[in-house]
C-alpha cells in the first residue's frame, strides 16, 4: 500500500496559526475549521515528527523548545513559498496584518507620526502596534518586528540598526528656578533625580568629572515605567530626568526644558535597533517592506 501524501506546507501554516492565535479555538476560527480538526492535525504532526511541540492546558498553547525551533523553521519556510508566489505574480504588493513593537519614545516621536506614510505606500498591510518599555519575548507575544532600545542580547533574533541618540539631562524653567540649575556634578546631591521603576542595562547618570566617569543613581521621589511618561513628568516641573536628545529636542527649541550640565555629558548614545525572526533571510514581504521603511524615514539627527 502507497502511503498517503502528506501536505506538510499545511501542516505548518495550520501549526503556526495556533502559535500566533495563542490557541487551537483561535487558530480554528482564522482558518474556518473545527477546534478538534486544528488539534487532531497538530497530533498527527507530533506523532510524525515523533516529538511533542506544544503542552497544551486550559488557557493557553505553550510552545516546547522543540517546538519553537519548528515554529521557527515553518516560518522560514512559509515565508519561502510566499516570495516565491509574489515572485511569480507581477507587481504583488505586500498584505496582511503585521504585528509591531516599540518602546514607548520610539513609538510617540517616530513610529505613530509614520504610520500614514507607511499606509499609503502598502495599503494592503494592517498594523497592529503596541507601545511598551518593557522587553517582549517576540516568540510568545507573536511579534513580527520589535523596536528595542539599548545594547542587544545575544538571542536567535536578527537586528537591523536604526540609529543611536545622544542622553541628555533635561529640567524645566520652573523646576530650576526654583530648586537652582546645577553647574557640576556634585550639585546633583540636592535635586530630584527621576528615573524608571524597572531594571535598565546601565541604572544611573554617567558624567565625566575631574577625568573619569561618576554615575549619579536615581533618587527621585517618582519613577515610572517608560521613557514618554518621564519626559511629562520633567516637563511638569517634577525633577531633572535623563533622557534620549530626539525625545526632548522640541522642548529644547520650544523653551519647555533646558539642558544641564552638557559640560560634563559623556557623550554616551542609546541605540536602536529593529528585532525580528528571520535568520538565513526569509522574510515575509510585508516585514521586510516594514523594516526598509524605518530604516529610509528614521532619523535622530
Amino acid at each position: 500500500m502507497s502511503r498517503p501524501e502528506i501536505n506538510r506546507s499545511g501542516e505548518m501554516e495550520v501549526f503556526v496559526r495556533v502559535v500566533e492565535a495563542g490557541g487551537f479555538s483561535a487558530a480554528a476560527r482564522e482558518l474556518r475549521m473545527t477546534p478538534s480538526a486544528v488539534s487532531k492535525l497538530v497530533r498527527r504532526l507530533e506523532g510524525r515528527l515523533g516529538v511533542r511541540l506544544v503542552n497544551r492546558s486550559t488557557r493557553r498553547v505553550q510552545l516546547t523548545p522543540e517546538g519553537c525551533v519548528f515554529y521557527e523553521r515553518s516560518v522560514r519556510v512559509l515565508a519561502d513559498l510566499e516570495e516565491a508566489e509574489r515572485g511569480a505574480a507581477t507587481n504583488a504588493p505586500p498584505r496582511g496584518r503585521l504585528r509591531v513593537n516599540a518602546n514607548v519614545p520610539f513609538g510617540v516621536h517616530f513610529l505613530l507620526p509614520l504610520v500614514p506614510e507607511f499606509a499609503s505606500r502598502h495599503p494592503e498591510v494592517s498594523l497592529d502596534i503596541v507601545l511598551t518599555d518593557e522587553v517582549i519575548d517576540i516568540l510568545e507575544q507573536r511579534t513580527d518586528v520589535a523596536v528595542r532600545a539599548g545594547p542587544l542580547k545575544s538571542s536567535r533574533l536578527v537586528a537591523r540598526k536604526l540609529g543611536a541618540s545622544r542622553m541628555v539631562i533635561v529640567g524645566s524653567p520652573a523646576y530650576l528656578q526654583q530648586h537652582g540649575t546645577p553647574v557640576q556634578p556634585e550639585d546633583l546631591e540636592h535635586h530630584n533625580r527621576l528615573g524608571f521603576n524597572y531594571v535598565r542595562t546601565a541604572e544611573g547618570w554617567p558624567l565625566r568629572w575631574n577625568g573619569e566617569t561618576v554615575t549619579f543613581a536615581t533618587n527621585g521621589s517618582v519613577q515610572v515605567s517608560d521613557g514618554e511618561g518621564l519626559r511629562r513628568l520633567a516637563l511638569a516641573g517634577a525633577g531633572l530626568a535623563r533622557l534620549a536628545e530626539f525625545q526632548v529636542r522640541d522642548d529644547v527649541a520650544a523653551g519647555r526644558v533646558q539642558t544641564v550640565l552638557e559640560d560634563y555629558n559623556p557623550g554616551d548614545t542609546e541605540e536602536f535597533n529593529a528585532v525580528f525572526l528571520g535568520q538565513g533571510g526569509y522574510l515575509p514581504s510585508r516585514v521586510r517592506a516594514f523594516l526598509d521603511f524605518l530604516v529610509e524615514h528614521v532619523e535622530f539627527g
